[in-house]
């Protein structure tokens, strides 16, 4: 054959398929689009159409008492959990689970004790001595001391510090310091006696 008729040949097969093609799809003998229902159709007569909600709720009222086991594990299910046990659950369950504040910061703990204050002429300001440890701290009211705390006002048997970190305040009281002991005699030694 001629590559001509080859040509020829081909392009009546596409014309062919083309045909074919679109006569099934387009314009074919099915089903085209939305048809119109059947005008014939008539519903069944059924007597009691009403839902029979008294055999719902008695299934609702069935409970499962199977044993609950797994069937694809050869272990053993657990045994039943005791009467008390079930009644714990249903206490946690109704629980009291509301939001509590949290608590309030535990007081402003000075380390120091206040053992007296003293008034200073030049400025009237006053002075208070703490003592922490072996250490004896004057401090003027307004000032800061042991790292943390500021004197905010000296009384007449207590002083208002602040503490720096929280700004919260503290009352400290006035205490004496411990008396050095004497020993028999009036003396500090062990003399005779």
């Amino acid at each position: 054959m001629s590559k001509q008729v080859q040509i020829y040949l081909l392009a009546g097969l596409l014309v062919v398929l083309a045909y074919v093609l679109g006569h099934a799809y387009l314009g074919g003998s099915g089903p085209s689009g939305v048809q119109a229902s059947d005008t014939n159709f008539t519903p069944l007569n059924v007597e009691e159409p009403e839902l029979r909600l008294d055999l719902i709720d008695d299934l609702k009222k069935l409970e499962y008492s199977g044993s609950h086991r797994d069937i694809f594990s050869a272990v053993a299910p657990p045994p039943a959990p005791s009467a008390a046990a079930v009644a714990a659950a249903k206490r946690a369950q109704h629980a009291d689970y509301s939001v509590h504040p949290p608590p309030p910061p535990p007081p402003v703990q000075v380390p120091g004790t206040l053992y007296g204050y003293a008034a200073m002429k030049d400025s009237g300001k006053k002075v208070a001595f703490f003592q922490e440890g072996e250490d004896i701290l004057v401090v003027e009211e307004g000032t800061e001391f042991l790292h943390n705390y500021r004197l905010i006002k000296v009384g007449p048997d207590s002083a208002d510090v602040v503490e720096i970190s929280s700004s919260r305040h503290a009352s400290v009281p006035m205490t004496q310091p411990p008396a050095a002991s004497a020993g028999p005699g009036g003396d500090n030694g062990g003399g005779p006696q």
